[in-house]
């Protein structure tokens, strides 16, 4: 019996050479458009599992991987389909209904995993630290985990059926096996591709992600309708189809207007306490949550960064006093202060308490400046949202001899260098090196060319992470330190409640040891809540032996991602759902 020919599995049409010319610029236009949206739904699925599972790298690498995997599967399922102008029909609407609400659905699963044992405790009068987490609890939290992956595997593999449907319904209209059917869609799919990652970096990268999901599904809608509108003799059911298409175009119109919303009420059930601002910027997501202790006791305000606790007002002073004093206390001046990151203005509240002349800021996120600079106004709550934070550091941010430039440190250190610029206090405060991208701001390159910006008789200090729970990334910005040709360096540590046990780094160009210049200070800005001389001076002792390994333990440089790893090492079991609680 002869194999059947899948041309003929659709009825044959006789096109003029108008017409094919038509269809082909039709069917290659909405591949380029396609494969857009496919780049863009890999990116936004990759960028939010990396935010609600953290381990960034290694998330969004993994995430890509099962979508690219997945698309070959899909790409070998399409064959067994015959009726291709009504499974691509079919296909799209898929695709967009799933692209559209995965985001959503990724969040609802999360919020129940971590809701449920609340309410099992809330119920059962359970006490609050006993919270049940086996048995249904724990598969509930599994797939929750696991959720982004499995919908990204489904995704990919609706995606990738989409060239081979494209191809075989191009060889339909010719009524022939094209020559180069394969290296035409393929041409088309990478160049949409590439429009679609420009897209993203350029537009959607700073858009709420229910935003970028209801635009990305509305041109998958549109490619349907267009589809339906030039093929629908083709296509079975039509008359359903048009009716699926009207009904997800209003779960789009819902979801565009009222998806923020609905995010924002899965975000707070992820956290413990209630969340008063969210928002997304080109570079990271920032949250803040309140909490009501009781009526007696002030509100505790959390930020978090991409999920990941940054300070919290009941003990932020804690940190930002040991960050700052001991490096003013350790340099002979305190006229000019350069502070990398710090957006949130806390440790410039610390080091106006110097009277410097002048403090420059170099800060990546105009967004987290503006948040903590001037008053939002919510006209929801009819309530400036941000008071209470304006009120924490004092609005030091709008203070007269702050300087702002805004960019990556790395290179904006540059601008300075060539500037001639030069600072008696330089003070790191950056996140933690959990993402290669800070990686480099923790080089051995980098240091390098703070100490060309640095005076010599001035300080550095360095925000270190836990000298406790990350021992190795710790003790490794120590030497990366030195190594950059600092004379003075030396490391000291404090217990912040909502963090544990912290580190930082302190080093001078040359001369005495930063912890001999404190032990020679004799003042201190009044009124510090935290911080004295003495406990200072004790910071600088660490256990018996905590050293000893030292010479195991690597520096770090631009290429080789060591502190990277160490920290991820460390903190793997850390990583997860932002649920921190101070």
């Amino acid at each position: 019996m002869k194999p059947k020919n899948p041309l003929l599995s659709e009825k044959p049409q006789t096109n003029s050479p108008r017409s094919t010319l038509i269809d082909d610029i039709f069917l290659i236009s909405i591949m380029a458009v396609l494969a857009g949206c496919g780049m863009i739904y890999e990116y936004l699925l990759s960028h939010y599992a990396s935010r609600v599972l953290g381990a960034v790298e290694s998330t969004i690498f993994t995430m890509i991987g099962v979508m690219i995997v997945a698309m070959g599967f899909g790409s070998f399922a399409a064959k067994k389909i015959e009726k291709v102008y009504t499974a691509f029909a079919w296909l799209e609407l898929i695709i967009a209904l799933l692209g559209l609400l995965s985001v959503l659905l990724i969040a609802s699963l999360f919020a129940i995993s971590y809701q449920l044992p609340q309410i099992f405790v809330e119920n059962y009068g359970l006490p609050s630290d006993l919270s049940p987490q086996g048995g249904i609890f724990h598969i509930l939290h599994a797939l929750a985990r696991f959720s982004p992956f499995l919908i990204g595997f489904i995704l990919g593999f609706l995606i990738g059926m989409e060239i081979p449907l494209i191809a075989r319904i191009r060889e339909h209209v010719h009524q022939s096996n094209l020559r180069h059917n394969t290296g035409t869609i393929y041409g088309a799919d990478y160049i949409g591709a590439g429009a679609g990652a420009a897209i993203w970096v350029t537009l959607m990268l700073s858009m709420e992600n229910s935003h970028a999901a209801a635009l990305t599904a509305t041109a998958n809608l549109c490619v349907g309708l267009a589809f339906y509108w030039r093929y629908q003799k083709h296509i079975r059911f039509a008359g359903y189809f048009f009716l699926a298409q009207l009904g997800l175009l209003v779960l789009l119109i819902v979801v565009f207007l009222q998806g923020d919303d609905l995010a924002f009420v899965l975000e707070n059930s992820l956290y413990k306490d209630k969340v008063i601002y969210s928002q997304h910027s080109k570079y990271q997501h920032i949250t803040v949550t309140e909490r009501v202790m009781s009526a007696e006791k002030p509100k505790i305000y959390n930020l978090y960064i991409n999920g990941r606790l940054q300070f919290s007002s009941v003990d932020e002073y804690i940190y930002h006093e040991m960050l700052v004093h001991p490096a003013m206390m350790a340099s002979a001046k305190q006229d000019d202060v350069l502070i990398i990151g710090g957006g949130d203005g806390l440790a410039l509240r610390e080091v106006l308490h110097w009277q410097p002349k002048s403090v420059l800021m170099l800060e990546l996120d105009k967004m987290m400046i503006d948040f903590f600079a001037r008053e939002k106004f919510d006209e929801k709550s009819g309530k400036i949202i941000n008071e209470p934070l304006l009120a924490l550091n004092q609005k030091a941010l709008l203070n007269e001899r702050l300087s702002i430039e805004y960019g990556d440190a790395f290179n904006q250190v540059d601008e300075l260098l060539a500037r001639m610029q030069q600072f008696n206090v330089i003070i790191v405060d950056l996140p933690d090196p959990n993402h290669p991208d800070l990686n480099k701001l923790y080089s051995v390159r980098f240091y390098q060319k703070l100490f060309h910006l640095l005076t010599g008789d001035g300080s550095l200090v360095i925000q270190s992470t836990s000298p406790y729970h990350a021992k190795k990334a710790f003790v490794s910005i120590g030497k990366t330190v030195k190594a950059a040709g600092y004379q003075g360096v030396e490391q000291y540590h404090e217990n912040v409640p909502s963090f544990g046990e912290w580190g930082w780094t302190i080093a001078t160009k040359m001369g005495a040891l930063p912890s001999e210049r404190i032990a020679q200070q004799e003042n201190l800005p009044a009124n510090l809540r935290w911080a004295s001389k003495e406990m200072i001076r004790r910071s600088f002792v660490f256990p018996p032996n905590y050293f000893a390994n030292i010479a195991e333990i690597e520096i770090n440089t631009l290429n080789q991602y060591q502190l990277y790893q160490y920290h991820q090492e460390a903190w793997r079991l850390e990583q997860g759902v932002p649920n921190i609680e101070p």
